[in-house]
């Protein structure tokens, strides 16, 4: 990996610690309610492969976005790291990616056909936006999102897409089936305060949940019957550099990925939370959480330890 690479995502991660300085310390417990931690692979850092988002296909097999490295891989059942696609590198090395100075692929979710769908920043307007990648086929953009923005969480309802720009403080939307991407939602709760502001994002129980990682907070946006988004509701805060978030499938519970305190954290339907793992259980810059059943897979990108990406599983007790 190139000096200048580094250099820009130290700056980047430099830049989003600070905004972290005052704010409450995060509630500490035990970490009873999680078990069974291990590590199950490890990246190739040189390499680019910085996992930044993740999807679990009903086989088994993890699907992951290497940010860095451009790319969509596969994580078989057998441990074998895949290369689905490489993304087009943009011609100027993409120096002019807003927040961070490279070209990166963000968010990643899975159609119920196989398809993935997945964002690609570049800060050039002929390759940032929405792509797919049919089973078997190549990559291809959908929807082209300004070059000025940073695309980030992805989610999916049936046949319309839920965008997150982290830069532009506003969550865009666009048919599944590709076109005009549209300002869904927007506000100063999903505002940047100086480095990111709106990150992860998901669809559930009738509703946009959206972190803002620069504020450390979980927002919930109605889907209202004629498609239009509620106003914000902020359901968590106090969660400083919260990155990408899952429910556990106990109403509105979920965990989320604190990515500059290497930390876990579980967060109840009234906002209070737990932090679950840590640098300890081998968290290296954590950005995105899926829960399958009782298992939690946590990505880690190493964006500032610079020493280990990898992705951790553990067992989330049922009593939580």
């Amino acid at each position: 990996m190139s000096t200048k690479f580094a250099r820009n995502v130290l700056l980047a991660g430099l830049a989003a610690t600070s905004l972290t300085i005052g704010w409450p310390a995060a509630a500490t417990a035990s970490a009873a309610p999680v078990s069974g931690t291990h590590l199950t692979h490890h990246f190739d850092l040189a390499g680019g492969q910085m996992p930044e988002n993740i999807v679990l296909e009903p086989d088994g097999s993890l699907d992951l976005s290497f940010s860095a490295a451009r790319q969509i891989a596969q994580v078989t059942r057998g441990g074998t790291v895949r290369v689905l696609a490489t993304l087009p590198a943009p011609a100027d090395g993409g120096v002019h990616t807003p927040a961070l100075g490279f070209p990166l692929v963000t968010g990643l979710v899975r159609g119920g056909d196989g398809t993935l769908y997945f964002l690609y920043a570049t800060g050039t307007a002929d390759l940032t936006g929405v792509w797919r990648l049919t089973p078997g086929g190549v990559p291809e953009r959908i929807a082209a999102l300004p070059a000025d923005g940073l695309p980030n969480g992805l989610a999916l309802d049936g046949r319309r897409l839920y965008i997150t720009d982290s830069v532009r403080g506003v969550i865009w939307r666009v048919p599944a089936g590709g076109g005009d991407a549209t300002v869904w939602a927007g506000g100063a709760e999903l505002a940047s305060t100086g480095f990111l502001g709106a990150n992860g994002l998901k669809v559930h129980n009738g509703a946009v949940w959206a972190s803002n990682m620069d504020q450390g907070t979980v927002l919930r946006f109605r889907l209202r019957k004629d498609g239009t988004a509620g106003p914000a509701e902020t359901r968590a805060d106090h969660l400083p550099g919260i990155d990408d978030f899952a429910f556990t499938g106990r109403g509105d519970q979920l965990v989320a990925a604190l990515d500059q305190s290497n930390e876990v954290a579980l967060v109840e339907p009234g906002g209070t939370h737990t932090i679950v793992l840590s640098a300890r259980d081998g968290l290296q810059n954590p950005t995105a959480v899926a829960v399958r059943g009782d298992t939690v897979h946590v990505t880690s990108a190493a964006y500032l330890t610079r020493q280990d990406p990898n992705l951790l599983t553990a067992r989330l007790h049922p009593h939580c």
